[in-house]
């Protein structure tokens, strides 16, 4: 098992990270890749923990720096983690463990606890009460969706499904590989007795989160879905920015990537499209 935390300009929250995941009697690999950080970050890594496999990017890469990790990963499971994120004792052996009972599964979401009070993330329920039909050869309820910073894939599927689109860049990167996984054969699955932490970093940027949300949901629409779903988000979001902002400032952002989306585009299987489906319609 290897862990890849993919970091920029929050040292202090990471150092805390990595103390807590190299404790771990699990002994996970620790793969470290910074995207381009101004504040040491890179220097304290290589100071402070020599026994992580840190990887320097020239550039900032968002959420596809973790694909560059998996890629350097030289073990068959790979979990991830957040630089204000970790996991609890136990949780990533057993996540190897019901991989290798489960060979048609690519991905394990973990119940997440977040915060100093370990108060359960609201993405636990939604996990638990999946609409998808139960597979009694799956160790938990399939789901579409999972946050990564609680997620341990099986390494050859992340890569047979392309990991992170590079895209979209941040925020809502986790939905579109759960259908890619899904497009590509692979099974994933909420496994409540997994646990990661996640105590939210001080230091993110204020605002333009919501901005990007409403984007991406958008291009990943026209990434996968069918084109009158695509159509319908599109049509959504312009009715929303005539008297939004952010919703503006989403859908102006949307179409200058859009030409990319278009030419990226590999909608998703007609049995995952229904799957969609009705998660949307049980939402």
């Amino acid at each position: 098992m290897s862990v890849v935390i993919a970091t920029r300009d929050r040292g202090a929250e990471l150092a805390r990270t990595l103390r807590l995941l190299t404790a771990l009697p699990d002994r996970p690999q620790i793969v470290v890749v910074d995207n381009a950080s101004s504040d040491g970050t890179a220097a304290m890594v290589a100071a402070d923990f020599p026994q992580v496999l840190l990887i320097r990017l020239a550039a900032n890469t968002g959420a596809a720096a973790r694909n560059v990790g998996v890629r350097a990963a030289g073990t068959r499971y790979v979990a991830f983690s957040d630089d204000d994120s970790w996991w609890e004792r136990g949780s990533l052996d057993a996540a190897a463990r019901i991989l290798d009972d489960h060979p048609r599964l690519g991905l394990v979401a973990a119940t997440t606890l977040v915060g100093p009070d370990r108060e359960p993330d609201p993405v636990n329920a939604l996990m638990a009460a999946s609409p998808l039909p139960v597979r009694p050869d799956l160790p938990g309820p399939p789901v579409r969706g999972f946050l990564a910073c609680a997620s341990v894939v099986r390494r050859a599927a992340f890569l047979d499904a392309g990991g992170f689109h590079p895209l979209l860049f941040f925020s809502g990167e986790e939905a579109l590989l759960a259908m890619d996984l899904a497009a590509r054969g692979w099974e994933c699955c909420h496994v409540a007795e997994l646990c990661a932490v996640h105590e939210p970093s001080q230091a993110r940027p204020p605002g333009g989160r919501r901005v990007i949300e409403l984007r991406n949901t958008l291009l990943t629409s026209w990434l996968r879905r069918r084109v009158p779903v695509a159509a319908s988000e599109t049509a959504r979001l312009a009715r929303m920015a005539a008297h939004d902002l952010e919703a503006r400032a989403a859908f102006g952002a949307a179409l200058r990537r859009l030409p990319r989306a278009l030419a990226l585009r590999r909608p998703v299987p007609a049995g995952v499209e229904r799957e969609l489906r009705l998660l949307e319609g049980s939402a």
